[in-house]
């Protein structure tokens, strides 16, 4: 029987949360244009006056949110030191906060103390605001409001308000700057023209890492959170290399790091290999194509679903046209009207983008024609676990 106690083994690892989201390293690399724009944007306010409007955009994992923290970090530091500058910063990250209300009431209750927070339903939404600009004037000074993931947030009344905050005199004596993160990067073309214009004073666009640029990330961090000499030389250039393939995401290159580690720790291993960087993407891989089927749109996993009852059956590859009864049938076991078939066709597309399936051309010639066929690209059972809502997994 296996033994199950536990017990520190002191293994691959010196600081394994250096490979954390959370964790700030002490310099950003990788980033050295990026934050030249981002310091001149901010410029303004060290030198007390008021301070712009600054709008972020760039594809998730590219170092917006870990290039405010450590810039603003670095101002309050010295903003200390600035006679007659009193400057706050209040974050808050805008996912599950899908209006401008809910958006307000979070705000002020970051600035009130635990014994004075509001509800977050019952009051007016001009009552709200009007709590919001009181505690802002209580602190006086200048105040950065930093809102990251902006782009959840549904409508732009809240954006109107605070970027337009003083031209409107609803602060008499606080300076207000509005910093928006956005991982979308159309939102900022979807706001109304007179929100675009005031919140979007200073624009920093972040591009996307290359694997020059991961490499020093994951040199960066592999420095402090693995033990001297447990790195195989060629584990970091390949993480590197994946991370900027799949798409220039640092975090998804500093989580295959993390979980190579991992691989190596659980398999009693002394040195971290390029072996099990391969064992580590296929894994995170598995999770990453679950959470992309669970996130994906209701009829895209019916006929996601429909694929998947057919590969079971040993029918796959299957033509396009011999799809569509299958998705109907799932959709009348649903209780849910079928969408056209050619949506059924761009679901497909998409799957197949996503790598989720995969779609062969066929050419037979003039008596048979052109079509496609469609199989699953990833396992009968992640695609069962992604579609876990509908189906036992």
């Amino acid at each position: 029987m296996p033994d199950f106690e536990f017990a520190p083994t002191g293994a691959i690892f010196e600081r394994r949360e250096a490979l954390l989201e959370e964790w700030t390293p002490d310099q950003l690399v990788g980033r050295d244009e990026e934050l030249e724009n981002y310091h001149a944007a901010l410029q303004p306010v060290i030198e007390n006056e008021p301070p712009s409007n600054i709008f972020l955009y760039g594809k998730s994992g590219v170092g917006k949110t870990a290039a405010t923290k450590f810039l603003l970090d670095r101002l309050e530091q010295a903003a200390a030191d600035v006679d007659g500058l009193d400057l706050n910063t209040v974050f808050i990250n805008c996912d599950g906060l899908n209006s401008s209300y809910q958006t307000a009431v979070a705000l002020v209750n970051e600035l009130r103390p635990a014994d004075n927070q509001i509800s977050k339903t019952g009051y007016p939404q001009a009552s709200v605001y009007q709590f919001l600009f009181d505690e802002l004037e209580s602190l006086g000074g200048t105040v950065l409001i930093v809102l990251d993931e902006v782009d959840h947030i549904q409508d732009d009344s809240i954006l109107y308000k605070l970027s337009r905050a003083r031209s409107n005199d609803d602060l008499a004596t606080t300076r207000l700057g509005v910093i928006g993160i956005s991982n979308d990067l159309d939102f900022r073309n979807q706001l109304s023209s007179k929100v675009r214009s005031s919140l979007c004073e200073k624009e920093v666009s972040f591009s996307a890492y290359d694997a020059g640029e991961l490499r020093q990330v994951l040199e960066q961090r592999q420095a402090v959170a693995f033990q001297e000499g447990v790195l195989e030389d060629g584990v970091v250039p390949m993480c590197a290399a994946y991370g900027a393939k799949d798409s220039g995401d640092a975090r998804q290159a500093l989580d295959l790091l993390l979980e190579s580690g991992d691989v190596a720790r659980e398999q009693d291993n002394d040195i971290v290999t390029e072996a099990h960087v391969g064992d580590a993407r296929e894994r995170l891989q598995t999770d990453q194509v679950v959470e992309g089927i669970r996130n994906y749109s209701e009829h895209g996993q019916f006929v996601l679903w429909a694929l998947m009852r057919l590969e079971e059956e040993g029918e796959t590859p299957v033509p396009t046209r011999e799809l569509y009864e299958p998705y109907n049938e799932v959709c009348r076991e649903m209780g849910i009207e079928p969408v056209s078939d050619r949506a059924v066709r761009e679901y497909l597309a998409e799957l197949d983008t996503l790598g989720i399936i995969e779609a062969s051309e066929i050419n037979r010639g003039k008596g048979g024609g052109k079509f496609k066929e469609h199989q699953l690209n990833q396992s009968v059972q992640s695609v069962r676990n992604g579609l876990s809502e509908f189906v036992e997994p």
